[in-house]
């Protein structure tokens, strides 16, 4: 660590280590048997250590009163607070919280990624409450929808977000600008000689008495690309295993900076952008618009952040607009939410000198699963971390495994199958369905819906979606690997294929690109000279050019959108 093996002080003495035990392995064991049986092993061991019984309001409170002084978070409005200075302000508004909400559980947040996002969704906790991030982005009526579900009563937001953002006032909204008017004085002074002088085991205990690391931490609704969101449940522990997990296979230090450019209402956004760098002492900038990469540039370079964390769609529009000087100090910049193009890729190295990183997660793992990581090169030895067209290798307490779709028997290494996560990490199940939450876990492991193949040095490469094929004349056919074959004849990734039903084949494909030039006739005539078996190209009448293709606030594809679009352009035609 830090260029030294021997000659640093210990982090704790003695240093606690656990050492886990599982059943013999016959002598005739392969490589894949092995790691899977390793793996396992990995997942049960977080039990048994001592971050599986923290909350993450007790973790905060520790890193505040340790890096009392030092950087904590800003954001693009100029906001720009200490650990103390926050650990302050979240004691403020909890305060406030634990006499406006005594009777409620659940409690809705409506902001952007900030400052004030991140001291509220802080003081939910502290306050004995859950903060649930609602996604401004999905219009009012899965707003609604996620308001009944969680039966929310309060929604912190703010009156200039809601006017910039043209989003209309409900009647649980308070506003944060009006809630600071409320503090007096004596209140700042109270929670300023509370935060800063009793002893942090006392604090801790204070604001974490009757607590359990099982408890709800929060729910976030998926993305709803594919169907009708769901409040995901996920606990204390679940986060906690997550961050620690990220926190083994990326050494961050007090020095990092992260760009939070992800909404809270995403779960990378929510567990990464806000949790990680409160737990591990390093400051957090953000920046509400993932797409504003002039700003983003900007504030990178002004901050010197480290590490950049977003989405495929949203780096190539940095590549495009962000210099080279800007991006000069990131040591990580990771990709997620959908499959890394190898032209992103590319150009991001060519440009910034740095490995653009893949990694894979979900909403209901807490959410990061595996991700690649810089290679490791001593001497003569080399480690490989990176492998271009995988999502990397599983982060540390996180068990994979490829099974059959239709059998469930465990497949060997290189053969696809459908991809099952198992860990601490794995979701508490899904706000008031049962049922779908019977449906999506199987003997302890989650279902991802995603086909999959680990190779035979454990990496993941994720090859479609379960629902994203089509079934015609009989036969399952792919649309990630039409979509490829399209965005490598646009030269961007700029095309979605989706189904429309067929009274004659079941399903027929519509494909949807953004303009570029080139005319569905040409687009389709290139398609007829590619590869592709002639069954999965779709019909010269059903490929449109649109404006643009339709994303969700997460950045991912909105595939019910896109759904529509199809419909409609096809009812045109007729």
């Amino acid at each position: 660590q830090d260029g030294r093996f021997f000659w640093k002080w210990p982090k704790r003495f003695a240093y606690p280590v656990t050492v886990s035990f599982g059943p013999p392995l016959p002598c005739d064991a392969d490589a894949r048997q092995v790691r899977q049986a390793v793996l396992e092993l990995e997942s049960n061991a977080f039990y048994q250590r001592r971050c599986a019984q923290e909350l993450l309001h007790g973790k905060f409170i520790r890193t505040a009163k340790r890096h009392w002084s030092s950087f904590c978070m800003a954001d693009t409005t100029g906001t720009e607070l200490s650990f103390g200075k926050a650990l302050i302000g979240s004691l403020l508004f909890s305060r406030w919280l634990r006499k406006r909400c005594a009777q409620e559980s659940l409690v809705g947040v409506m902001l952007p990624p900030s400052v004030g996002g991140a001291l509220v969704n802080v003081a939910i906790l502290l306050a004995g409450k859950v903060p649930v991030n609602l996604n401004f982005t999905a219009g009012a009526e899965t707003t609604t929808s996620a308001i009944r579900q969680c039966g929310i009563g309060t929604i912190l937001t703010s009156r200039i977000f809601l006017s910039k953002a043209q989003i209309e006032e409900r009647s649980q909204m308070v506003f944060v600008e009006e809630i600071r008017r409320t503090f007096s004085a004596s209140d700042k002074l109270l929670a300023a000689l509370t935060a800063f002088v009793i002893p942090v085991r006392y604090l801790e205990r204070r604001y974490t008495k009757n607590q359990k690391s099982s408890n709800l931490a929060t729910v976030i609704f998926s993305s709803g690309s594919t169907g009708t969101p769901k409040g995901v449940m996920l606990s204390h522990q679940n986060i906690i295993s997550n961050i620690e997990g990220v926190r083994q296979v990326i050494p961050l230090t007090s020095n990092d900076r992260i760009m939070g450019v992800l909404p809270f209402f995403h779960s990378f956004g929510f567990s990464i952008s806000l949790w990680l760098p409160l737990i591990a002492g390093f400051a957090a900038v953000y920046h509400p618009n993932p797409m504003d990469a002039k700003t983003i540039g900007e504030t990178v370079e002004k901050y010197r952040a480290t590490l950049l964390i977003s989405t495929p769609t949203f780096y190539a529009g940095y590549v495009r607009r962000c210099s080279r000087e800007q991006f000069a100090t990131l040591r990580y910049a990771i990709a997620g939410a959908e499959k890394l193009r190898e032209q992103i890729a590319q150009s991001f190295k060519d440009k910034y000198g740095l490995d653009l990183l893949e990694g894979y997660g979900c909403t209901e793992l807490s959410p990061v699963v595996s991700v690649n990581l810089p290679d490791v090169i001593h001497a003569v030895e080399k480690q490989i971390g990176n492998k271009p067209g995988t999502v990397g290798h599983p982060i540390p307490a996180v068990s994979v495994k490829i099974i059959d779709p239709d059998t469930e028997q465990p497949l060997a290494s290189g053969q696809e199958g459908l991809l099952l996560v198992k860990g601490p990490n794995r979701m508490l199940g899904y706000l008031n369905q049962p049922a779908l939450t019977n449906q999506a876990l199987r003997d302890g492991w989650y279902i991802t819906g995603d086909i999959a193949a680990i190779d035979e040095d454990g990496f993941i490469r994720i090859t479609d979606r379960l629902s994203r094929f089509s079934k015609i004349g009989g036969e399952m056919v792919p649309h990630v690997k039409i979509e490829e074959a399209i965005n490598q004849i646009l030269g961007e990734s700029a095309a979605v294929i989706t189904a429309l039903p067929d009274q004659q084949k079941g399903e027929q494909l519509v494909g949807l690109y953004a303009r570029n030039g080139i005319s569905p006739g040409e687009l389709w005539n290139k398609l007829n000279e590619t590869d592709l078996p002639k069954l999965w190209i779709p019909k010269k009448g059903n490929l449109f050019r649109i404006e643009s293709i339709p994303l969700l606030g997460s950045g991912k594809v909105d595939l019910k959108t896109v759904q529509k679009i199809a419909a409609e352009s096809f009812r045109k035609q007729q």
